[in-house]
């Protein structure tokens, strides 16, 4: 089974409501879990608890910070995040000198190319599923990512 079988297994199940599903193929064993809320969720969990933790210290805080954290909040709740359909290492380059799939600013569409997720020695590409520009990248380069961790912020706009 290819990467490419493997990707479209696994996005096949978070749209589904199958909990785990696993497949044997030339003595190879893999087993793919999913969380048990679905995506849509775990993507609204998400935009609260960063809003959540902003509004949180803005009473006890002076004037000015709740002011900016109250201006800060809605624009983070208007943007959508692009998670790790795995847990693997994240990389934002093909290779040493190659150049960055994704940087600040660049806009990406369905289909994009945004960083590659090493996981057992396989390079998996990772694509965006959304429209729009990237507004903060979440995770540093080479570092080790969790299944649906956020990796990106894109606003759609």
């Amino acid at each position: 089974m290819d990467i490419k079988q493997i990707q479209e297994l696994v996005k096949l199940i978070n749209k589904t409501s199958i909990g785990e599903i696993t497949i044997e193929e030339d003595g190879k064993k893999i087993t793919i879990k999913q969380k048990k809320d679905p995506v849509q969720n775990i993507v609204a969990t998400s935009a609260q608890t960063f809003s959540q933790p902003q509004a949180a210290p803005a009473p006890a805080a002076a004037p000015a910070p709740p002011a900016a954290a109250k201006s800060d909040a809605p624009k983070t709740d208007n943007y959508i995040t692009i998670k790790s359909p795995m847990i693997g290492t994240f990389y934002r380059q093909a290779g040493p000198g190659k150049p960055v799939f994704a940087n600040v600013g660049d806009a990406v569409a369905p289909g994009k190319v945004v960083c590659i997720i090493e996981a057992m020695k396989l390079f998996n590409e990772i694509e965006s599923e959304v429209k729009g520009t990237i507004v903060k990248v979440l995770v540093d380069d080479a570092s080790p990512v969790e299944y649906d961790q956020p990796l990106f912020l894109v606003d759609p706009a």
